[in-house]
């Protein structure tokens, strides 16, 4: 795989910290193989970027500090970290470190990348949704490299914001754990019906992201690093993407050399490609959704099936040729689901067939086991292996002579009696050898510029090749053979030496994990506040009328999709004496500042922010109201919180990929006593740029031309195992799944009054405002002592439709929680 890279153009690769990487199901690399494979990336002048781009947990931080002390003298170029108390240990540690934030920062303005200014970050890898007049903003705004994704599989949920699969099955994308729901089958259940989709029921699985088209205009923007994804690709499909895009950033390519290019990536690996979001939101394009899996490019379609002799006659564009891998499978709007995934075993290509046909005729023929009983004319065919291609992609990490050289520039310089010098530079690097011996008189044949110049030319087992030599060599001297050869050999070792050599980068202790170190703040029992989100305003008002035990509730948090009803929604909710806070987007992008100027209007008593740029942007309108962060800022351990706290922060939610133990490790090291824990909530799964209404509702685009479908119908989707799941839009149209049975953390509400839990939040998501307040009656109750948690529970269970789950807050063990050196 690194080979593969290195030899087909790539300037970096990227890989995981061994034990904390987004690649659950991989095996890690032990710490010599590390060190071997940043050896080899830098004698290529190829940089090595380790990925530390998962959350960390409390009790992980000492770990965590020991493994980079492990690494760092091993000599990374930069470490990609998701979790910002990571981002913070490094800086401590190691100042010198380059960080890159991941993508699983969910990065999408200039704001939240001003606001890390402190960690020292040096690139940030922006989300995938971003578009690139998006990222010509940001890029305005910010002296920081940007780093974008322009090929490979694409997530349908913002990365870092996708709780599917710890939803699903306690496996969390935010520690290398996906389990892939995206690519799952789902029914379209909309107005509680199910919907007819005619067979494309991969309702959220996108096209993978290709954006060699788009190339151009990111350099021209002053993108300083183009991504390619390869979660468990091989190493063609690393060569044919490094290759491809090397091509496109070095040359003028014109269209038929990009077709090719084309073509090539989508035999390697394709789900279909599409610009992804590089070009604006295109919802009929982004998910074709009759399939989930590899493809390849479509070459044509089924002319005729001769049962009988078992073949399969095809129309198509391009040569097919025994070996190939062939799917035939059916139209996507078909009213059958069929898909044949074969190996061709032999082919008859019919020379002159009597029908006048655009593309030639090929009849494939399968092994004996292979049945063509249910294959029918007109049916789509696909190329999704190329046996020929990947013996050519081979070669160019295999074969010597199309492998990477560096040039040489040699210079030799040659007298009697003194000793022969050879100076040699990579452009790089610069150094001078000698010979053991003294030139000499020649008694017979004396050395030449030819015998110098084949000499230091043998380079074919290094990474070098020879561009120029200098040679002064008087006439009549000798040195022999044997000379020059371990002059050739000393002068490459020496290089090898100088490219793979490693500044020395000095390392700190960091102490701040340590209660040690800080002035403990005492915890006494205290009664928690309870907050209040809601999502309507009737929703609100009925709540309003029906509940009675208000007292103690900190805040009534508004979360509308229209942003026209927050007006009368607070002043409503202070008529009643209570304090109301309104809860930003969840996504920020350039250009959507409107609905934050408009809460600053409102001067709610406090701002839920879910995302960092939202956050600085009120705090730089002076915003005097509570700033609370919500969940989505993935607050998983206390160096993490205590870092936000201190940019401001009133409040922080901590993540929902903690267990309940993890909740009491990061309580026992923080001295925040202004935490809040969402006890009752639907757990929201994926929130994606696409738009799912649009998409299957609709033959809209985006929102100027969808008719809204998210404001005419109830929809939702139920996944293979029976559960259902909520669509629901926001203001700017992201849609976000929220799994249908509520979360409930009714066991540990007492305990944690007695530690840092400043508030307990309870989420609304379609019930009626009576139903709510019914929910938030029982908790306060309960946390009266008027009623015990058998009761609580009980009673719970009845309003809830589907009842309650204490999810992954029980969970004892995370779904291969760490992973181990080799």
């Amino acid at each position: 795989m690194c080979l593969a890279a290195i030899h087909n153009g790539a300037d970096a690769v990227y890989m995981g910290v061994p034990g904390f990487n987004a690649r659950g199901r991989t095996t890690d690399f032990s710490k010599d193989e590390l060190k071997e494979l940043i050896d080899l990336c830098h004698l290529y002048n190829v940089k090595v970027l380790l990925a530390f781009n998962v959350l960390i947990f409390e009790q992980e931080l000492e770990f965590c500090i020991n493994v980079l002390k492990d690494i760092i003298p091993l000599g990374p170029d930069a470490f990609i970290v998701q979790d910002l108390g990571l981002a913070k240990i490094i800086k401590e540690i190691c100042p010198e470190q380059v960080v890159h934030a991941s993508t699983q920062m969910t990065i999408t303005n200039s704001q939240s990348i001003e606001l890390l200014e402190d960690l020292n970050i040096k690139r940030f890898v922006l989300g995938r949704e971003v578009s690139i007049e998006e990222i010509k903003k940001i890029k305005e705004k910010t002296d920081k490299e940007l780093e974008v994704f322009v090929h490979g599989a694409l997530c349908v949920a913002y990365s870092g914001q996708c709780l599917t699969s710890e939803s699903l099955g306690g496996r969390s994308a935010n520690r290398g754990q996906c389990a892939q729901s995206c690519r799952f089958e789902y029914d379209l259940i909309v107005d509680d019906k199910k919907y007819n989709t005619y067979n494309r029921d991969y309702l959220v699985s996108p096209k993978d992201l290709c954006g060699i088209n788009e190339v151009k205009k990111l350099q021209e923007i002053g993108v300083a690093c183009l991504k390619v994804e390869g979660r468990l690709k091989g190493p063609d499909y690393v060569a044919s993407c490094a290759k491809s895009y090397r091509q496109e950033l070095d040359q003028n390519t014109d269209e038929k050399q990009k077709a090719q290019s084309f073509n090539m990536m989508e035999k390697t690996f394709s789900r279909g490609f599409f610009s992804g979001w590089l070009n604006g939101v295109d919802h009929q394009q982004l998910v074709e959704g009759s399939y989930g899996n590899h493809r390849g490019p479509l070459v044509g379609k089924v002319h005729k099936v001769d049962s009988i002799k078992n073949v399969v006659w095809v129309e198509s564009k391009e040569e097919i040729v025994r070996g190939m891998g062939i799917l035939i499978t059916e139209d996507k709007e078909s009213a059958g689901k069929f898909d044949l995934g074969a190996n061709v075993y032999d082919v008859i290509i019919q020379e002159s067939p009597k029908e006048n046909l655009k593309d030639n005729l090929y009849g494939l023929k399968f092994q004996n086991d292979i049945s063509i009983r249910k294959v029918m004319p007109a049916m789509r065919v696909f190329i999704n292996k190329d046996v020929k291609l990947q013996k050519e992609l081979e070669k160019t990490y295999q074969d010597k002579s199309l492998l990477k050289r560096l040039p040489l520039t040699i210079k030799v310089t040659a007298k009697e009696d003194q000793k022969l010098r050879i100076t040699a530079s990579d452009e790089m690097h610069t150094v001078s050898v000698e010979s053991e011996e003294n030139l000499s008189a020649a008694q017979n044949r004396p050395i030449t510029k030819e015998d110098l110049t084949k000499e230091f030319s043998k380079l074919g087992q290094t990474c070098f090749l020879l561009k120029s030599i200098e040679i002064h060599l008087p006439e009549g001297l000798f040195l022999a053979n044997k000379q020059l050869k371990q002059c050739r050999q000393r002068m490459i070792e020496y290089l090898y030496t100088q490219r793979v050599a490693i500044k020395e980068k000095q390392i700190f202790p960091f102490n701040e994990i340590s209660n040690e170190n800080k002035q403990i703040i005492e915890k006494t029992p205290h009664k928690s506040k309870m907050n209040i989100l809601i999502r309507s305003a009737h929703q609100l008002e009925d709540f309003l009328k029906t509940a009675t035990y208000i007292e103690n509730v900190g805040y009534i948090i508004l979360d509308y999709e229209f942003g026209k009803d927050y007006d009368p929604g607070v002043k409503l909710v202070r008529s009643k004496g209570l304090k109301v806070a309104i809860a930003t987007t969840r996504i920020l992008k350039p250009g959507e500042y409107h609905h934050l100027k408009h809460i600053h209007r409102l001067n709610p008593d406090a701002v839920l922010a879910r995302n960092l740029g939202a956050f600085h942007f009120l705090k730089n309108l002076n915003y005097e109201g509570e700033k609370l962060g919500d969940f989505s800022l993935n607050i998983t351990n206390s160096i993490t919180a205590d870092y936000l706290m201190n940019k401001g922060f009133n409040s922080l939610c901590l993540s929902y990929d903690l267990n309940a133990n993890q909740v009491e490790e990061l309580l026992k090291k923080t001295n925040n006593p202004l935490l809040e824990i969402n006890i009752h909530q639907y757990m929201p799964e994926f929130h994606m740029e696409h738009c799912v209404f649009a998409a299957f509702l609709s033959k809209g685009s985006s929102f100027k031309d969808c008719g809204k479908p998210c404001e005419k119908h109830k929809v939702e989707l139920k996944d293979p195992y029976g559960n259902y799941h909520t669509l629901q839009a926001d203001q700017e149209c992201r849609n976000t799944l929220y799994k249908n049975i509520p979360q409930a953390m009714t066991s540990k509400m007492k305990e944690w009054q007695t530690v840092n839990i400043g508030s307990f939040r309870i989420e609304a998501l379609n019930e009626s405002g009576e139903e709510l307040a019914r929910k938030c009656d029982l908790y306060g109750q309960f946390l009266d002592n008027k009623i015990e948690l058998e009761e609580l529970t009980d009673k719970l269970n009845v309003i809830e439709k589907f009842g309650v789950t204490e999810g992954q807050l029980l969970f004892k063990d995370n779904y291969q929680d760490r992973k181990q050196f080799k």
